[in-house]
């Protein structure tokens, strides 16, 4: 190896200085360039490092906060996708896996012994290298926001094969070559430590980050509560002889359920790790490059056919899974950009082969060439496939959603103290439609002009603008002296062609208090607009279910396709499922609303009968369900007697719920009515003979009797 001098900046300030001139000022020249900024950092790394100019030194500080950004790249890959999508291209991720793992471990194994003359277990070990890949070009996919499309989750799906495979490999060549023979007993406890650690994982995170985010709400913590999950898993994952890379990203999976994607929350775990931890961990990438190596010729030989090796039979599992699954070439190329880089798991293939003698210097170094070029190269194959992808991605959903790109919401938040706005704001985030435009305001209405009543309005505008902002979400907060609450709504309404209003549940104060409260009562006498009140006794990213109740001829309403489309996009957003209980005849147009606007989500259909289904889904309710009704102004199309007593039973068999009450919007546009009846979701209720059907029947009528008798009499 070449003997490196003292570096010419030594000081940490000064060490710090310069990365972060670097992470400012690549981008910028590249956009110009337009050439993927990844390349940059990279290139960066190589000039300022100890191979280069030899500006910087490639200490621990770097191999610290490499591993972090590396760790936090996986992480994020793992908190991005959609789990909903992931599923659905679960097994075509498989297949590619697969391949992406045994061909380019036989392809390997055969050039290795053929063409460079290695012994068996070194080209084994060598095959191993060739078969893992890092996701080095996943912030570009991220950056053209083609993060969902089938091609980056099967990449995603085939880096997890391809990483285990290549360490099991690992470990039963570095074995095989300490003990002089196949040890299959090593192998087996090396598989159930891993499926024991993966079963380990599974049930504390979830129950761990669950009880975190219902009991402490300040972001702060939450953001170390999820790096110590996150580091837990990487360390526990290195300790039973696994890459730490695999527990990240298993991390990233498990807490994928409980960290919105429009959260504050989820905007400043991308913050960090766009602006520092990554760039970082791709500078020192660079740095570990020697450029060098091109000088000599035996190296350059092998050199050429490792990196031949590498490319091609990487770039075979693409093109045959394109084949297989007859997908177009800019899908195919991002797949090949995705798994593409050798980084992290071939240079701990690398190193161990090298420390046990396997290796010579000629395929240490032919192995850095291989680095460098592969990591430059699939930025660029993803960056222009990835281009592609996305042109056709909005092309597809615009065909899908009807060219509704255009469709407007303005939201009007309540804003009525510091306490309670920040759920508010999270809640109305979380329902944003991101295909068109929609804009955010929170009102605050008094009727005292007192130094307190001002003080504490500026607190509650104050608390609303700090969740948006945390979220990257613009929120006008506006301030309104008037007569009345009412009145202030109203008049706001009118001023800002206010499509829907979000308000928090009046809590009673007294006996002849109403469940919902004069306010409430008086503005759906008073406007025609959705009106949307909540009550949330967990944050929204802890909800394990929404269980709708629909009435009938609800689909006949004017804002019918509205509130589908709100509980559908909270439903997304939170990743859960969605039960609708409604009569057989609104199911339908419910689908074509979900199907239409392509959201994507797991819906399931129960179908009632009458009034009294609603009573006894109280007993189906659990803690973490938000329950939503949809409710029905008087003298619409769905409006029934039995809804007067809405209140009262709300207040009886619900008042430990989470719930939400939507009226829709009445009276104006009628709106487009897409019926399917080839179903997105499952009915619940179908697949019964008729038999049984009538047996069911009969036996709900006797329990809605039994039920009446009791709590009636």
């Amino acid at each position: 190896m070449i003997a490196l001098s003292q570096a010419l900046v030594t000081q940490p300030v000064q060490i710090f200085f310069i990365v972060l001139v670097i992470i400012l000022f690549a981008p910028l020249l590249l956009n110009k360039l337009k050439v993927p900024h990844i390349i940059g950092m990279i290139g960066a790394g190589v000039i300022i490092g100890p191979y280069g100019f030899n500006v910087l030194d490639n200490d621990s500080s770097f191999a610290i906060f490499g591993q972090v950004g590396l760790l936090y790249l996986m992480f994020l890959a793992g908190l991005e996708i959609d789990m909903y999508h992931l599923r659905l291209n679960l097994r075509r991720g498989l297949v590619f896996g697969l391949l992406t793992l045994f061909l380019p471990l036989v392809i390997g194994v055969l050039t290795s012994i053929y063409l460079l003359g290695l012994g068996i277990d070194t080209s084994f070990l060598l095959g191993a290298m060739y078969a893992s890949h890092t996701l080095l070009s996943y912030p570009v996919a991220a950056r053209f926001g083609i993060t969902k499309a089938p091609a980056v989750l099967i990449a995603i799906v085939g880096t997890i094969v391809a990483v285990i495979g290549a360490l099991l490999v690992l470990a039963a060549t570095v074995n095989i070559r300490q003990e002089g023979f196949f040890n299959i007993s090593a192998i087996a406890m090396l598989a159930l430590r891993l499926f024991l650690w993966v079963a380990a994982l599974l049930y504390c995170i979830p129950r761990l980050a669950r009880y975190f985010f219902k009991k402490y709400s300040d972001k702060v913590m939450q953001y170390v509560f999820v790096l110590v999950l996150v580091f837990f898993a990487a360390c526990s994952a290195q300790l039973i002889g696994l890459e730490p890379v695999l527990g990240a990203f298993f991390a990233g999976l498990l807490l994928n359920r409980y960290i919105p994607a429009s959260s504050p929350l989820m905007n400043s775990i991308e913050f960090v790790g766009n602006a520092l931890f990554i760039p970082y961990f791709l500078i020192s990438v660079g740095m570990m490059i020697n450029v060098r190596v091109f000088g000599d010729r035996a190296t350059l030989g092998v050199a050429g056919i490792m990196l031949a090796v590498a490319l091609f039979s990487k770039w075979l599992p693409a093109f045959i899974t394109q084949k297989i699954y007859k997908f177009r070439s800019d899908s195919r190329n991002v797949i090949f950009g995705l798994t593409a880089a050798h980084t992290a798991v071939a240079l701990a293939v690398v190193t161990v082969g090298y420390r046990l003698e396997m290796f010579d210097e000629r395929i240490l170094n032919s192995t850095i060439a291989v680095i460098l070029v592969t990591c430059a190269l699939a930025p660029l194959f993803t960056s222009q496939a990835a281009a592609k992808l996305k042109v056709r991605m909005l092309e597809n959903e615009q065909e899908g959603t009807g060219g509704k790109r255009t469709r407007k919401n303005n939201t009007l938040i309540g804003v009525a103290s510091a306490a309670t706005s920040p759920e508010l704001v999270e809640l109305a985030m979380l329902m944003r439609n991101t295909r068109g435009e929609h804009r955010f305001y929170g009102l605050h209405v008094r009727n005292d002009n007192s130094r307190s009543a001002k003080a504490a309005s500026a607190s509650a505008l104050d608390a609303a603008r700090t969740v948006a902002a945390a979220a990257d979400i613009h929120l006008e907060t506006l301030e309104r002296y008037d007569l009345n609450t009412v009145t202030g709504v109203l008049n706001t309404i009118e001023e800002r062609e206010i499509t829907e209003v979000l308000l928090g549940m009046h809590r009673r104060i007294t006996v002849i208090d109403s469940f919902f409260g004069n306010k409430v009562e008086q503005l759906l006498r008073s406007t025609n607009r959705m009106l949307i009140i909540s009550r949330c006794f967990i944050p929204a990213g802890t909800i394990t279910r929404v269980l709708v109740w629909v009435p009938a001829d609800a689909q006949y309403e004017t804002g019918f396709n509205r509130w589908v489309r709100a509980v559908s996009r909270l439903t997304r957003q939170v990743g859960c499922r969605i039960i609708f209980y409604c009569p057989g005849e609104v199911q339908p147009y419910i689908r074509g609303v979900i199907y239409s606007e392509n959201y994507g989500i797991r819906c399931e259909f129960k179908t009632t009968d009458g009034w009294d289904d609603f009573i006894l889904m109280s007993k189906d309710i659990l803690d973490d369900d938000l329950f939503v009704i949809i409710g029905a102004r008087a003298q619409s199309v769905s409006y029934r007697s039995e809804m007067s007593e809405l209140p009262g039973f709300l207040q009886r068999y619900f008042s430990g719920h989470n719930l939400m009450m939507i009226y829709p919007e009445q009276f104006g546009e009628a709106p487009v009515l897409t019926s399917f009846t080839d179903p997105l979701g499952g009915d619940l209720s179908s697949g019964a003979s008729p038999l049984l059907s009538s047996l069911s029947s009969r036996f709900r009528n006797f329990r809605r009797t039994v039920h009446r008798n009791i709590f009636h009499s």
